[in-house]
C-alpha cells in the first residue's frame, strides 16, 4: 500500500472533526480570549483553518522558513463563513496533494527554519503529520476549551461529549 494511502483515512477524519468544532465557533465572541496571553476566538479559529496549508507547503516544497515564508498567512477572519471557506479551501489543496504524492516524495527530507537557520529536518511525511495533522489537533483541543468557556455544546470529536451523547 502506499503510504498516501495510510495517511488519508487519518486525514480525513481529523478534517471533519475539525469542521465540525470549527463550525460551532461564535461569531459574536471572536473578540474574546480567556486570558491576555491567549488568543482570540477568532485567531484560534483562523489559525486552526490555516493549517492545513502547512500539509500543501510540506508537499510541494523541501522546507518552510517561519520568517521568509510568513506572508503566507491570512488575516484574522471576523466571521465564520470565512474561516470554514478558508479551512476547506486548503484542506481540498492538501488532501489533493496527499494523494498525489508518491512515496519516494513522502521519504524524502523536509526541514523547518527561521530565518535560513535550520531548526529540524524530517521525512515529508513525518512533517506532514507533525505539522498538518497533529499540530490541527493540538489547537482543536484549545479551541474546545474556548467554546466549553463559551457555554457551546462540543461535538462529538473521538466518542460522546457531555453535551452530545451517544
Amino acid at each position: 500500500m502506499a503510504l498516501a494511502n495510510t495517511l488519508l483515512p487519518e486525514f480525513d477524519h481529523e478534517m471533519a472533526v475539525t469542521r465540525r468544532v470549527l463550525e460551532r465557533a461564535p461569531e459574536a465572541a471572536f473578540s474574546w480570549r480567556p486570558h491576555a496571553k491567549s488568543w482570540t476566538l477568532g485567531g484560534i479559529s483562523t489559525h486552526i483553518a490555516q493549517i492545513p496549508h502547512w500539509g500543501v507547503a510540506i508537499l510541494a516544497r523541501d522546507g518552510y522558513d517561519l520568517v521568509r515564508d510568513a506572508g503566507e498567512r491570512t488575516a484574522e477572519k471576523t466571521r465564520v463563513a470565512d474561516v470554514l471557506a478558508t479551512f476547506d479551501g486548503f484542506v481540498t489543496e492538501a488532501r489533493a496533494r496527499l494523494s498525489g504524492a508518491t512515496d519516494a516524495e513522502l521519504l524524502a527530507p523536509w526541514s523547518l527554519s527561521r530565518d535560513g537557520e535550520t531548526m529540524m529536518s524530517m521525512p515529508r511525511i513525518s512533517a506532514f503529520k507533525s505539522f498538518a495533522i497533529n499540530h490541527l489537533i493540538h489547537h482543536r483541543g484549545q479551541l474546545s476549551v474556548y467554546l466549553r468557556l463559551q457555554n457551546v455544546p462540543l461535538p462529538p470529536i473521538y466518542g460522546p461529549t457531555a453535551d452530545e451523547g451517544a
